[in-house]
C-alpha cells in the first residue's frame, strides 16, 4: 500500500518575511526573543521542556513535519513512504542533497542511528514513542526501512517528533555528552553559545538545504522571568519577540505603537498536577474534591480575559479523537465537600501549590484556588520558584500540586496520552506517578488500532476514565499568545506550539 505525501512546498511556518519595498524577504539581521525560563538541555531524547524543544527544532530536523495548521504531515527530510500490506513495514525515501551544518551528507545511516538512539532511551526518555519499532535498516544511502512489531497507527506522526530529529551517525565521532553541548543537524541554524540562565544564541546555517533560507543571520533567546519586563522590552524595541506575554497585557500590547500581539490556535491544556507519591494525593476522593471545587469560568475571566475555553478532557479540542463528553469535573462545591468527607482527610488538610514566580497568570490561578479550597476545608499555601527552578522541580516530581501545561508536538494523541498515563515512560505519568492498569491497556490498544472509528472509541473510553481518576485537574484550553515588533515578518506558531524560524525575517 502506497502512502506517499505530497510535498507542496517546504515551509511549515507562515510565508517568509517580506520587505515593504520589494515584497521579498529581507536577508540578514539578528532576532532576539525573550522568555521566562532557560533551556534545560539539547539532548533531544531525554529532554521534556518546551523551551529546549523550540531551540532543538531549529537545529535537528525530523523526516516529516506538521503543516502550518498542525493537522497534516508532510515530507521534510523524507520525500515519501510506502507501507506493506500487513502495515508492519514502512519504506521511507530520503531527500537527496541534504547536508549537515558541518558539510557532511545526510544518509540513511544517520537516520537509522538517530531513530535507534531515541528508541534505546526506553522508559528513561522519549523511547516510548518508538516502542513499536522492531528494526531500522539503512537499505541504501537514500532509503530507510522500518519494521514494526505490530501495526502502529502513530508511526509517521512519531517520526515528525523532535526526539527523532536526524543527527550524524555515531554523533560524528563524539560522545553523546560532547555532541549535545553543541549539537549538529540539518536545520536552518547552528549552535553558537549558551550562557546558562542568561541567553542562548544560534547562527544561520550557510549549508541549509532550503535554498535562500534562513533569512536571519542569528537568533537569540534571552531569559527574562518577569512578564512585565518582557512587555516593556518588546514595546521599547530591546527585543523583537515576547514569548508568552501575560493575558492581562494583551489589550495594551495590541494598541502599542510598533507592536503586533497575536493569538494562535493551540492544542494546549493547562492543568493542576497532583503528585500521587505524596499523601493524600494517592486518594482519588481528595483529587476529585479539589477538581470539583475549581471555578474554571472564573479563571477564564480573571486569568485569560475571556481568551480560551473551560477544559473538560485530557485531550484538547485541537487534538484528534477529542471527546467533548469526556466528563471532566465542573464547579460543584456540594459535591466537592462530599468527596472530601469520603476521603482520608475528611476534616481537611494543609498543602502547597507550586507556581512560577513572575508569572501573573499562575499567580491569579493560585489565588483563586486558595480561596476556593478554603471553602471546602483545605488550606493551600503557595510556593513560588523562579521559572527555571520551577520547571526542574516539576520534572523531579518535587511538589504536592503544581500548575503545568501540555501542548501537542505531533498530530496524534498518542504522544500525550502515553506521556500522561503510562508510568513506565520517562515522565512517570506527567510527573504525577498516576498508575491505572486499565487505562494503560486502553492506551496500548489505541496505539495499535489503525481504524479511525475504533481509535475514537478507545480514546473516548480513555478520556472518560482519566476524568474519573482525576489524576490532573483540568483548567482551561488556551491559545498561544506572542508579541512581536512590527519589524518581524513571517513569524507563525502552529497549533503544536512550534515555530520554524527559517521563514522569519526582520526588516531594517
Amino acid at each position: 500500500m502506497t502512502a506517499a505525501l505530497a510535498l507542496g512546498g517546504c515551509s511549515a511556518g507562515g510565508g517568509g518575511g517580506s520587505s515593504a519595498a520589494s515584497g521579498k524577504p529581507t536577508k540578514g539581521g539578528d532576532l532576539t526573543m525573550a522568555w521566562s525560563a532557560d533551556i534545560i538541555s539539547m539532548d533531544k531524547t531525554m529532554t521534556f521542556d518546551n523551551n529546549s524543544i523550540r531551540v532543538m527544532e531549529q537545529i535537528m530536523e525530523p523526516l516529516f513535519q506538521a503543516s502550518a495548521d498542525g493537522t497534516k504531515l508532510k515530507p521534510w527530510l523524507a520525500t515519501g513512504y510506502t507501507i506493506s500490506s500487513d502495515k508492519k513495514t514502512y519504506t521511507i525515501k530520503l531527500r537527496k542533497g541534504v547536508t549537515f551544518s558541518n558539510g557532511d551528507p545526510m544518509t540513511a545511516k544517520d537516520v537509522k542511528f538517530s531513530i535507534d538512539e531515541d528508541t534505546k532511551t526506553g522508559a528513561a526518555g522519549w523511547g516510548f514513542i518508538n516502542s513499536a519499532i522492531s528494526s531500522v535498516e539503512a537499505t541504501d544511502d537514500s532509503t530507510v526501512t522500518i519494521k514494526l512489531k505490530y501495526a502502529w497507527a502513530p508511526l509517521i506522526a512519531d517520526l515528525s517528533l523532535f526526539s527523532n530529529g536526524v543527527i550524524p551517525d555515531g554523533y560524528g565521532g563524539k560522545t553523546a555528552a560532547e555532541f549535545y553541548k553543541a549539537p549538529v543537524g540539518t536545520g536552518p541554524y547552528v549552535w553558537d553559545s549558551w550562557k546558562k540562565g542568561q541567553s542562548l544564541k544560534l547562527t544561520a546555517n550557510s549549508k541549509y538545504w532550503q535554498k535562500g533560507k534562513p533569512y536571519l543571520a542569528s537568533v537569540k533567546w534571552n531569559v527574562v522571568p518577569d512578564a512585565n519586563t518582557r512587555k516593556l522590552q518588546v514595546q521599547g524595541g530591546q527585543i523583537d519577540i515576547d514569548d508568552t506575554p501575560d493575558w492581562s497585557s494583551l489589550s495594551s500590547l495590541k494598541s502599542a505603537a510598533g507592536v503586533k500581539a497575536t493569538t494562535f490556535p493551540s492544542t494546549q491544556i493547562d492543568y493542576i498536577a497532583f503528585n500521587q507519591k505524596r499523601k493524600p494525593f494517592d486518594d482519588v476522593h481528595i483529587r476529585q474534591a479539589i477538581s470539583l471545587a475549581i471555578d474554571r469560568k472564573a479563571m477564564l475571566k480573571a486569568v485569560l480575559f475571556g481568551n480560551g475555553k473551560v477544559a473538560n478532557s485530557l485531550l484538547s479540542p485541537g487534538t484528534p479523537f477529542y471527546d467533548k463528553d469526556a466528563g471532566g469535573a465542573t464547579l460543584d462545591v456540594k459535591a466537592a465537600k462530599a468527596e472530601l468527607a469520603q476521603s482520608s482527610k475528611p476534616n481537611g488538610f494543609t498543602t502547597t501549590l507550586l507556581i512560577a514566580s513572575g508569572n501573573p497568570n499562575q499567580a491569579s490561578v493560585a489565588q483563586i484556588m486558595q480561596s476556593e479550597l478554603k471553602e471546602i476545608g483545605i488550606t493551600m499555601n503557595i510556593k513560588q520558584l523562579d521559572p527555571t527552578a520551577n520547571k526542574q522541580a516539576r520534572l523531579a516530581s518535587d511538589f504536592d500540586m503544581a500548575i503545568s501545561a501540555w501542548t501537542m508536538d505531533i498530530p496524534d494523541p498518542d504522544e500525550w496520552t502515553s506521556f500522561a498515563v503510562d508510568p513506565t515512560g520517562g515522565s512517570k505519568s506527567a510527573f504525577t506517578s498516576y498508575d491505572n492498569p486499565d487505562v494503560i491497556a486502553i492506551n496500548k490498544k489505541a496505539q495499535q488500532e489503525t481504524d479511525p472509528a475504533k481509535r475514537q472509541e478507545l480514546y473516548s473510553e480513555l478520556q472518560k476514565q482519566t476524568s474519573k481518576d482525576a489524576f490532573l485537574a483540568y483548567l482551561y484550553y488556551s491559545p498561544y499568545v506572542y508579541a512581536t515588533t512590527d519589524k518581524v515578518q513571517g513569524f507563525h506558531v502552529t497549533p503544536l506550539g512550534n515555530y520554524l524560524l527559517q521563514d522569519v525575517s526582520k526588516t531594517k
